[in-house]
């Protein structure tokens, strides 16, 4: 006796059977995938800290001095560059400084490029990633440093780059790590977190305060106007003052909360 033939709704549900199969394998694929990638991106990271930290490497490799990064379009020579960041340097001559804070996952080299667009995707090593990297703003400078040399980085849901940085956004979290390192090539860091806010990115043509355009103010007054813009805008009050002449930075990463397309913790060199 011949089997019946199954009908047209049985076809469509055996139909969307292995459609959703195929689905649930592409989706476990790529979670496996994405795993992956991460602790790969990790284990990088991880062997470039370790280059930085590695004593012995100071005295074997020795990068260039007195020469003018690509990256600084500047008359003046820099001085020499920090020895932990000699092997560094000689990988990557974009980089210009490494980031650290304690809390969080935020321990990375920071770099720079006349295409600001390019470490959006590309890592250390200059492979396409869509981790990017840490970099500061084309229009700064680490030597002569700009007064605010402004930080970006991705917010990852995997809280690499600037993943963990809104953690900041809990005035518990930043009794507790009030600091940031910021080394330089050139100089040691150590920061005081003064403001924490969201913001958004203006129309061009809009006049309104840009907290991404404030690198250098010409005057005490623009200085002054700057940091009072910011202190309206911050989520807490942290006391700490600062005056025309400071060093800062401003760390910026992409905010998903209502209303907000930016996140920013912005910082000043007490040390």
């Amino acid at each position: 006796m011949s089997r019946k033939k199954p009908d047209r709704k049985e076809r469509l549900r055996r139909m969307i059977r292995l459609i959703c199969g195929i689905a649930a394998l592409f989706c476990l694929g790529y979670f496996v995938y994405y795993i992956y990638m991460s602790d790969s991106s990790s284990s990088d990271f991880k062997k470039l800290s370790d280059i930085k930290d590695n004593e012995d490497l100071r005295t074997v490799v020795k990068a260039p001095q007195g020469s003018v990064s690509v990256t600084l379009d500047k008359q003046e020579p820099p001085p020499e560059i920090l020895e932990e960041f000699n092997a560094l340097y000689l990988k990557n001559r974009s980089i210009v400084g490494w980031i650290r804070i304690d809390g969080t996952d935020i321990d990375y080299p920071v770099m720079q490029s006349a295409n600001e667009e390019y470490y959006l995707d590309h890592n250390f090593d200059q492979e396409k990633d869509k981790n990017g990297s840490l970099f500061i703003d084309k229009d700064c400078s680490i030597w002569p440093r700009s007064q605010n040399i402004i930080i970006y980085g991705h917010n990852m849901k995997s809280g690499k780059m600037f993943g963990t940085l809104d953690k900041y956004k809990n005035r518990s979290f930043y009794e507790k790590h009030p600091e940031i390192t910021f080394d330089t090539l050139y100089e040691k860091g150590t920061y005081r977190v003064m403001y924490v806010f969201n913001d958004v990115v203006h129309e061009e043509s809009e006049v309104a305060f840009k907290y991404y355009q404030f690198i250098d103010a010409n005057s005490m007054q623009e200085y002054k106007s700057n940091m009072d813009e910011m202190a309206a805008m911050s989520l807490y009050e942290t006391g700490v003052e600062s005056y025309y002449g400071d060093s800062l930075i401003t760390l910026s990463t992409c905010d998903y909360s209502q209303d907000a397309e930016r996140f920013v913790v912005v910082a000043k060199k007490i040390d």
